[in-house]
């Protein structure tokens, strides 16, 4: 066979879409072409992907290889393109049965020694494959707990490229893809409130009142005084006293975190609203968000339905 094809997600911002990874092998002098607008650090994949493949015994060498990522049109980011190409050259190549990494989404960067590696924004590309239909991603094991936060989708964790291409080889079509490590559901929302806590506060009995009345009614409540009066104190306890956020919005709020790279230790369900205290000299751009190529949020974002 000299055609492979499996799905990945291209995220902008905290939007995602599907991609086609495509590989096809054909004759000729050897080149690793990728077509798709990727960008500078998806543009090196072929590099990584080609030294990888000695983890697996294939060298690439002496192929003549062109990989497209379609849509075409959308721009490509990062180096989460990495596995996926690697898993669609690796169909091509009839190391895997095709018709059963086609319809599977693959995210992580490839170390050198074909290492899976973890990559950013990983909670909102798993929510965007799986509002796209999606039922089985394949993640790095570091990013893991943070795919399995999204329902209704199989997580399966890699450490090492030749793990996954064995898996594979052991799979037949039609059957449930049982590659790497099967990572269980996260659980409900609901875990315990953590500290700090508006009982904590004595005295104040004036501001107190207010925090309360703004949580009970949803109101913006403006803060004013000298410093060391107590306002960042009062406002860090205030999440502690609004309604708990939904699964849905749980999910939403940790996959703006996801982008900005925070360990998975940081990211669970509790439900206790996210609280952002940005300096008074921040930026623009650090109260906003936006970048160069790869947007990031700013503190706005990240205190999506809860406080600043």
């Amino acid at each position: 066979m000299t055609f492979g094809s499996t799905r990945s997600v291209t995220l902008e911002g905290l939007t995602g879409a599907v991609v086609e990874v495509e590989a096809h092998l054909s004759g000729g002098l050897p080149a690793f072409l990728l077509s798709g607008l990727p960008d500078t650090a998806c543009s090196q994949a072929p590099s990584r992907v080609k030294a990888a493949s000695a983890s697996i015994g294939r060298s690439l060498q002496q192929d003549r290889i062109t990989v497209n990522l379609s849509p075409a049109s959308i721009p490509k980011n990062g180096s989460g393109f990495d596995l996926p190409i690697a898993v669609a050259v690796a169909a091509a190549l009839d190391l895997m049965p095709a018709e059963v990494v086609r319809p599977v989404v693959h995210l992580g960067e490839l170390g050198l020694d074909g290492s899976v590696r973890a990559v950013r924004g990983v909670l909102p590309a798993v929510l965007a494959a799986a509002r796209a239909g999606c039922t089985d991603v394949v993640v790095p094991v570091e990013n893991a707990a943070e795919a399995a936060l999204v329902p209704d989708v199989r997580v399966h964790a890699v450490r090492h490229l030749a793990d996954l291409v064995a898996a594979y080889a052991a799979c037949s079509p039609g059957d449930p893809v049982r590659v790497g490590v099967a990572v269980p559901a996260a659980p409900e929302v609901g875990g315990p409130v953590a500290p700090p806590d508006l009982a904590d506060v004595v005295g104040q009995e004036e501001p107190r009142r207010a925090l309360e009345l703004a949580a009970a009614g949803g109101h913006h409540l403006f803060l004013l005084g000298p410093p060391g009066s107590g306002k960042t104190m009062l406002a860090e306890r205030l999440v502690t006293i609004m309604p708990r956020l939904t699964r849905e919005q749980s999910i939403d709020v940790l996959a703006v975190r996801s982008l900005l790279g925070v360990t998975a230790a940081e990211l669970d369900l509790a439900g206790v609203p996210p609280f952002v205290a940005p300096h008074h000299s921040a930026t623009q751009a650090a109260v906003i968000g936006g970048g160069s190529g790869v947007v990031r949020p700013g503190a706005i974002s990240q205190a999506h339905a809860s406080a600043l």
